[in-house]
Protein backbone atom coordinates (compact mmCIF):
# COMPACT_ATOMS: atom_id res chain seq x y z
CA UNK A 1 0.00 0.00 0.00
CA UNK A 2 1.31 3.39 -0.96
CA UNK A 3 1.75 5.76 1.97
CA UNK A 4 -0.44 8.82 1.85
CA UNK A 5 1.46 12.06 2.15
CA UNK A 6 0.03 15.22 3.74
CA UNK A 7 -0.11 16.79 0.30
CA UNK A 8 -2.07 13.83 -1.10
CA UNK A 9 -4.49 13.97 1.82
CA UNK A 10 -5.09 17.65 1.28
CA UNK A 11 -3.62 18.60 4.66
CA UNK A 12 -2.20 22.09 4.80
CA UNK A 13 1.38 22.53 6.01
CA UNK A 14 1.93 23.34 9.67
CA UNK A 15 1.97 26.89 10.93
CA UNK A 16 5.72 26.82 11.50
CA UNK A 17 6.41 25.61 7.97
CA UNK A 18 4.11 28.23 6.45
CA UNK A 19 5.72 31.01 8.48
CA UNK A 20 9.21 29.82 7.51
CA UNK A 21 8.24 29.62 3.86
CA UNK A 22 6.73 33.09 3.95
CA UNK A 23 9.84 34.61 5.58
CA UNK A 24 12.12 32.81 3.12
CA UNK A 25 10.27 34.42 0.22
CA UNK A 26 10.49 37.87 1.86
CA UNK A 27 14.03 38.53 3.12
CA UNK A 28 13.19 42.08 4.22
CA UNK A 29 10.45 40.83 6.54
CA UNK A 30 12.74 38.05 7.76
CA UNK A 31 15.49 40.54 8.54
CA UNK A 32 13.04 42.75 10.42
CA UNK A 33 11.74 39.75 12.39
CA UNK A 34 15.30 38.70 13.25
CA UNK A 35 16.18 42.21 14.43
CA UNK A 36 13.06 42.42 16.64
CA UNK A 37 13.77 38.95 18.06
CA UNK A 38 17.36 39.92 18.88
CA UNK A 39 16.12 43.14 20.45
CA UNK A 40 13.70 41.21 22.67
CA UNK A 41 16.46 38.81 23.72
CA UNK A 42 18.71 41.79 24.41
CA UNK A 43 16.07 43.32 26.65
CA UNK A 44 15.29 40.06 28.48
CA UNK A 45 18.90 39.13 29.18
CA UNK A 46 20.33 42.63 29.57
CA UNK A 47 21.87 41.99 33.04
CA UNK A 48 23.87 39.06 31.64
CA UNK A 49 24.77 40.63 28.28
CA UNK A 50 25.83 44.11 29.41
CA UNK A 51 29.60 44.22 30.01
CA UNK A 52 29.31 46.77 32.86
CA UNK A 53 26.84 48.09 35.37
CA UNK A 54 24.89 50.74 33.40
CA UNK A 55 24.52 52.89 36.53
CA UNK A 56 28.08 52.68 37.85
CA UNK A 57 29.75 56.10 37.67
CA UNK A 58 33.43 56.76 37.00
CA UNK A 59 33.90 60.51 36.88
CA UNK A 60 37.62 60.18 36.20
CA UNK A 61 36.82 58.53 32.86
CA UNK A 62 33.85 60.62 31.74
CA UNK A 63 33.23 61.25 28.02
CA UNK A 64 35.92 58.80 26.95
CA UNK A 65 35.99 57.67 23.31
CA UNK A 66 35.47 54.00 22.44
CA UNK A 67 38.25 51.67 23.54
CA UNK A 68 38.78 48.02 24.42
CA UNK A 69 37.10 48.34 27.83
CA UNK A 70 34.23 50.59 26.78
CA UNK A 71 33.33 49.68 23.20
CA UNK A 72 31.02 52.69 22.75
CA UNK A 73 32.80 55.03 25.15
CA UNK A 74 31.46 56.57 28.36
CA UNK A 75 28.90 59.29 29.06
CA UNK A 76 29.16 62.45 31.15
CA UNK A 77 29.15 60.42 34.39
CA UNK A 78 31.65 57.86 33.17
CA UNK A 79 28.97 55.18 32.68
CA UNK A 80 29.48 52.57 29.99
CA UNK A 81 27.50 53.62 26.90
CA UNK A 82 27.13 50.08 25.53
CA UNK A 83 25.66 48.79 28.79
CA UNK A 84 23.22 51.68 28.93
CA UNK A 85 22.26 51.06 25.30
CA UNK A 86 21.48 47.42 26.10
CA UNK A 87 19.40 48.29 29.15
CA UNK A 88 17.73 51.02 27.12
CA UNK A 89 16.20 48.33 24.90
CA UNK A 90 14.35 47.00 27.95
CA UNK A 91 12.88 50.41 28.79
CA UNK A 92 11.98 51.21 25.19
CA UNK A 93 10.22 47.90 24.49
CA UNK A 94 8.38 47.85 27.82
CA UNK A 95 7.20 51.42 27.34
CA UNK A 96 6.11 50.74 23.76
CA UNK A 97 4.11 47.67 24.83
CA UNK A 98 2.36 49.69 27.54
CA UNK A 99 1.37 52.44 25.13
CA UNK A 100 0.19 50.11 22.34
CA UNK A 101 -1.74 47.90 24.78
CA UNK A 102 -3.65 50.94 26.06
CA UNK A 103 -4.31 52.20 22.52
CA UNK A 104 -5.54 48.76 21.47
CA UNK A 105 -7.83 48.38 24.51
CA UNK A 106 -9.37 51.78 23.87
CA UNK A 107 -9.46 51.93 20.07
CA UNK A 108 -10.31 48.41 18.90
CA UNK A 109 -13.59 47.76 20.75
CA UNK A 110 -14.85 51.31 20.21
CA UNK A 111 -14.04 51.09 16.49
CA UNK A 112 -15.78 47.74 16.09
CA UNK A 113 -18.86 48.94 17.98
CA UNK A 114 -19.02 52.16 15.96
CA UNK A 115 -18.67 50.31 12.64
CA UNK A 116 -21.18 47.61 13.55
CA UNK A 117 -23.87 49.73 15.19
CA UNK A 118 -23.67 52.82 12.98
CA UNK A 119 -26.15 55.62 13.57
CA UNK A 120 -25.69 57.98 16.48
CA UNK A 121 -23.26 55.59 18.20
CA UNK A 122 -20.92 55.79 15.22
CA UNK A 123 -21.33 59.56 14.97
CA UNK A 124 -20.62 60.16 18.67
CA UNK A 125 -17.55 57.93 18.85
CA UNK A 126 -16.17 59.19 15.55
CA UNK A 127 -16.49 62.83 16.63
CA UNK A 128 -14.78 61.99 19.92
CA UNK A 129 -11.84 60.39 18.16
CA UNK A 130 -11.64 63.21 15.62
CA UNK A 131 -11.42 65.69 18.47
CA UNK A 132 -8.57 63.66 19.97
CA UNK A 133 -6.81 63.59 16.60
CA UNK A 134 -7.22 67.29 15.93
CA UNK A 135 -4.32 68.26 18.19
CA UNK A 136 -0.71 67.43 17.21
CA UNK A 137 0.06 64.09 18.84
CA UNK A 138 3.38 65.01 20.46
CA UNK A 139 2.02 68.31 21.77
CA UNK A 140 -1.02 66.53 23.20
CA UNK A 141 1.19 63.89 24.83
CA UNK A 142 3.39 66.60 26.37
CA UNK A 143 0.28 68.36 27.68
CA UNK A 144 -1.05 65.17 29.26
CA UNK A 145 2.32 64.45 30.87
CA UNK A 146 2.46 68.01 32.16
CA UNK A 147 -0.92 67.48 33.85
CA UNK A 148 -0.25 63.98 35.20
CA UNK A 149 3.43 64.52 35.99
CA UNK A 150 6.60 63.26 34.36
CA UNK A 151 7.59 59.61 34.45
CA UNK A 152 7.62 56.69 32.07
CA UNK A 153 4.19 55.36 33.12
CA UNK A 154 2.42 58.69 32.65
CA UNK A 155 4.32 59.30 29.43
CA UNK A 156 3.20 55.99 27.94
CA UNK A 157 -0.36 56.57 29.12
CA UNK A 158 -0.31 59.81 27.18
CA UNK A 159 1.19 58.15 24.09
CA UNK A 160 -1.36 55.31 24.23
CA UNK A 161 -4.23 57.76 24.51
CA UNK A 162 -2.92 59.70 21.52
CA UNK A 163 -2.53 56.52 19.42
CA UNK A 164 -6.00 55.13 20.23
CA UNK A 165 -7.74 56.94 17.31
CA UNK A 166 -5.63 55.12 14.69
CA UNK A 167 -6.85 51.77 16.07
CA UNK A 168 -10.39 53.13 16.16
CA UNK A 169 -10.31 54.24 12.53
CA UNK A 170 -8.89 50.97 11.20
CA UNK A 171 -11.26 48.83 13.27
CA UNK A 172 -14.27 50.95 12.27
CA UNK A 173 -13.42 50.90 8.55
CA UNK A 174 -12.75 47.14 8.54
CA UNK A 175 -16.00 46.46 10.40
CA UNK A 176 -18.01 48.58 7.99
CA UNK A 177 -16.46 46.67 5.07
CA UNK A 178 -17.71 43.29 6.30
CA UNK A 179 -20.88 44.03 8.27
CA UNK A 180 -23.02 43.85 5.12
CA UNK A 181 -21.57 40.54 3.90
CA UNK A 182 -23.87 37.57 3.47
CA UNK A 183 -22.38 35.45 6.25
CA UNK A 184 -22.79 38.33 8.73
CA UNK A 185 -26.43 38.76 7.76
CA UNK A 186 -26.90 34.98 7.98
CA UNK A 187 -25.48 34.86 11.51
CA UNK A 188 -27.87 37.61 12.59
CA UNK A 189 -30.80 35.83 10.92
CA UNK A 190 -29.91 32.63 12.80
CA UNK A 191 -30.25 34.49 16.09
CA UNK A 192 -26.63 35.24 16.95
CA UNK A 193 -26.29 38.05 19.44
CA UNK A 194 -24.32 41.15 18.38
CA UNK A 195 -21.51 40.20 20.77
CA UNK A 196 -21.24 36.69 19.30
CA UNK A 197 -21.37 38.03 15.75
CA UNK A 198 -18.61 40.50 16.49
CA UNK A 199 -16.37 37.96 18.22
CA UNK A 200 -16.89 35.06 15.81
CA UNK A 201 -17.21 36.84 12.47
CA UNK A 202 -16.14 40.50 12.64
CA UNK A 203 -12.93 40.36 14.67
CA UNK A 204 -11.17 37.72 12.49
CA UNK A 205 -11.60 40.05 9.51
CA UNK A 206 -10.53 43.12 11.47
CA UNK A 207 -7.33 41.65 12.90
CA UNK A 208 -5.04 41.61 9.80
CA UNK A 209 -5.02 45.40 9.40
CA UNK A 210 -4.98 45.79 13.19
CA UNK A 211 -1.81 43.67 13.35
CA UNK A 212 -0.16 46.09 10.96
CA UNK A 213 -1.26 49.03 13.12
CA UNK A 214 0.07 47.29 16.23
CA UNK A 215 3.50 46.75 14.70
CA UNK A 216 3.78 50.25 13.24
CA UNK A 217 2.50 51.71 16.51
CA UNK A 218 5.18 49.84 18.46
CA UNK A 219 7.80 51.64 16.39
CA UNK A 220 5.98 54.93 16.83
CA UNK A 221 5.78 54.38 20.58
CA UNK A 222 9.53 53.71 20.75
CA UNK A 223 10.17 57.00 18.98
CA UNK A 224 7.62 58.81 21.18
CA UNK A 225 9.18 57.46 24.37
CA UNK A 226 12.60 58.56 23.16
CA UNK A 227 11.25 62.03 22.34
CA UNK A 228 9.62 62.46 25.75
CA UNK A 229 12.69 61.12 27.56
CA UNK A 230 14.87 63.46 25.50
CA UNK A 231 12.74 66.34 26.82
CA UNK A 232 12.98 65.03 30.39
CA UNK A 233 9.32 63.96 30.54
CA UNK A 234 9.81 60.22 30.20
CA UNK A 235 12.26 57.92 31.94
CA UNK A 236 13.77 59.57 35.00
CA UNK A 237 17.48 59.63 35.73
CA UNK A 238 19.49 57.52 36.16
CA UNK A 239 17.33 55.12 34.09
CA UNK A 240 19.00 54.02 30.87
CA UNK A 241 16.76 55.24 28.04
CA UNK A 242 17.67 55.82 24.43
CA UNK A 243 15.99 59.23 24.59
CA UNK A 244 17.91 60.30 27.69
CA UNK A 245 21.11 59.02 26.08
CA UNK A 246 20.40 61.26 23.09
CA UNK A 247 19.82 64.17 25.44
CA UNK A 248 23.18 63.54 27.11
CA UNK A 249 24.87 63.24 23.71
CA UNK A 250 23.31 66.52 22.54
CA UNK A 251 24.59 68.31 25.67
CA UNK A 252 28.11 67.04 25.04
CA UNK A 253 28.20 67.10 21.24
CA UNK A 254 31.41 69.11 21.07
CA UNK A 255 33.33 66.93 23.52
CA UNK A 256 31.95 63.49 22.64
CA UNK A 257 30.15 63.42 19.27
CA UNK A 258 30.39 59.62 19.18
CA UNK A 259 27.69 59.30 21.87
CA UNK A 260 24.88 60.43 19.56
CA UNK A 261 25.18 57.55 17.10
CA UNK A 262 24.35 54.41 19.16
CA UNK A 263 20.93 55.49 20.52
CA UNK A 264 20.02 57.32 17.32
CA UNK A 265 20.78 54.31 15.12
CA UNK A 266 18.94 51.95 17.49
CA UNK A 267 15.81 54.11 17.47
CA UNK A 268 15.89 54.33 13.67
CA UNK A 269 16.43 50.60 13.14
CA UNK A 270 13.78 49.63 15.70
CA UNK A 271 11.11 51.82 14.12
CA UNK A 272 12.04 50.54 10.65
CA UNK A 273 12.01 46.89 11.77
CA UNK A 274 8.57 47.14 13.38
CA UNK A 275 7.19 48.80 10.26
CA UNK A 276 8.44 46.11 7.87
CA UNK A 277 7.54 43.31 10.28
CA UNK A 278 3.99 44.59 10.61
CA UNK A 279 3.52 44.75 6.86
CA UNK A 280 4.85 41.21 6.46
CA UNK A 281 2.63 39.80 9.21
CA UNK A 282 -0.40 41.53 7.72
CA UNK A 283 0.31 39.96 4.32
CA UNK A 284 0.73 36.53 5.90
CA UNK A 285 -2.53 36.81 7.86
CA UNK A 286 -4.40 38.03 4.80
CA UNK A 287 -3.12 35.12 2.71
CA UNK A 288 -3.99 32.64 5.45
CA UNK A 289 -7.48 34.07 5.82
CA UNK A 290 -8.11 33.93 2.08
CA UNK A 291 -6.76 30.38 1.85
CA UNK A 292 -4.06 31.33 -0.66
CA UNK A 293 -1.30 28.82 -1.25
CA UNK A 294 1.19 31.42 -2.43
Amino acid sequence: MTATTPADAGIRPGVGRRVFGFLRRRPVTATAALFVALLILLALFAPWIAPHDPYAQDLLNRLQPPDAEHLLGTDDYGRDALSRLIFGARISLTAALQAVALALILGLPLGVVAGYRGGWTDTLLTRLMEALMSAPSLVLAITIVAVLGSGITNAMFAVGLVMAPRFFRVARASTMDVRGDTYIEASVALGCTPARTIIRHILPNVMPPIVLVISVSLGTAVAAEASLSFLGLGAKAPAASWGSMLSTAASNMQLAPHLVWPPGVMIFLTVLAFTYLGDGVRRALTRSRNGSSN
